[in-house]
């Protein structure tokens, strides 16, 4: 039983689990972690990366006729639990932990290389799973450069009268006293005259606030447009 379990099909297994870390590893440490900053999603991309690949292999380890099935509904579960968490998630963290999501489960179903009774060669090669993370990788960092996403905040605003078009250099100037920051353009939200508010989405230099939206005391209907 432990020689079966030290065969030569688990040791491919070990290597792609090995890659698929590595992989993950660069795409959350250099092209995420270096901009965002969020140890918290770090964790979270990290950790669901090594437990989804075995959770993926071992259900392709029953009969393959169950296989599909078994991996299918174990996914649809996942993203389920994910669905109903309690904290919204930004989109661009969303979209990372899909990336990762992906390629735990590119390398747990990738089959072991082996031949078949006609002498033919089956599996898919760690070379072919090499090709698909570098342009997986190399998409990430040709978007994450040509467009740029300026970091935004959502801003419960008191002085309305500033919310006029012809004062919004003086607007600017007031956020950036307010906030410390250098902010490069503002949209307007929800006007509440009676409480003399306003919604504002602030674009500003510096990391990415994700979370300011469910700090603020805000209906969704009121920052929906901003």
């Amino acid at each position: 039983m432990i020689q079966d379990f030290f065969s030569a099909d688990f040791g491919d297994t070990i290597l792609r689990f090995l890659l698929c870390v590595l992989v993950n590893w660069f795409i959350v440490h250099v092209l995420y972690f270096r901009k965002a900053h969020r140890r918290d999603f770090y964790f979270t991309f990290m950790v669901i990366s090594v437990a989804l690949f075995f959770l993926v292999y071992l259900m392709m380890g029953m009969d393959r006729g169950k296989a599909t099935m078994g991996v299918g509904l174990g996914l649809f579960g996942i993203f389920s639990i994910m669905r109903y968490r309690t904290d919204t998630m930004p989109v661009r963290e969303m979209t990372y932990l899909f990336v990762v999501v992906c390629l735990a489960v590119v390398h747990a179903m990738a089959d072991s290389i082996g031949v078949d009774s006609k002498g033919q060669v089956i599996g898919t090669p760690l070379v072919e799973l090499l090709v698909i993370d570098l342009i997986v990788i190399a998409a990430i960092v040709v978007f994450e450069h040509s467009l740029k996403v300026q970091a935004s905040r959502l801003v419960q605003y008191d002085r309305i009268e500033l919310i006029k078009p012809e004062c919004r250099e003086e607007l600017i100037a007031d956020l950036e006293k307010r906030l410390g920051q250098k902010v490069l353009a503002v949209r307007v939200g929800a006007v509440d005259f009676l409480r003399d508010m306003a919604v504002l989405r602030v674009y500003y230099d510096g990391s990415d606030s994700g979370d300011v939206k469910n700090m603020l005391k805000i209906k969704n209907s009121e920052y929906a447009n901003v």
